[in-house]
């Protein structure tokens, strides 16, 4: 797999869209999804590049998640603001990670993607519930680099 485009298709990605909308839906936190061909640096280096780049760093309660995919380099990052570190409990981030990994791992991308977006969303609405006045603070659109 080369190409970023050939990672999911069209109907793929609207069903990642989906889970997105349905994981925000209860929580004023915010989850993107990030994929590119490779990075030249760390990929947590840069998933934190990506973060800041997708202003993802700029939401109010520092609630931001961003899953971040490098295809050819068959790797991913998840990251999270401060505000949604501080409060998940130990080892969060990597059962998260296991959960995604063990789908990717069966070429299940789609289905990976979708199950680490509505973990992240059910540990958000946890922590950070959706309160009358909340607003979406950043699209929920696939990004690609």
């Amino acid at each position: 797999m080369s190409q970023v485009e050939d990672f999911l298709s069209a109907e793929e990605e609207q069903e990642i869209i989906s889970a997105i909308r349905t994981a925000e839906n209860n929580t004023s936190g915010e989850i993107r999804v990030h994929i590119e061909h490779s990075s030249k640096i760390a990929p947590f280096d840069r998933a934190m590049e990506v973060f800041h780049y997708l202003k993802m760093d700029n939401t109010k309660q520092q609630n931001g998640v961003l899953i971040y995919v490098a295809v050819n380099d068959k790797t991913f990052v998840i990251y999270g603001d401060k505000g949604i570190n501080d409060v998940v409990p130990s080892g969060f981030w990597d059962s998260t990670k296991d959960i995604m990994q063990s789908h990717f791992k069966n070429g299940h991308f789609k289905q990976g993607l979708i199950e680490g977006v509505l973990k992240a969303g059910k540990e958000l609405e946890t922590h950070f519930p959706w309160v009358h006045g909340d607003i979406n603070e950043l699209p929920n659109d696939i990004s690609k680099g």
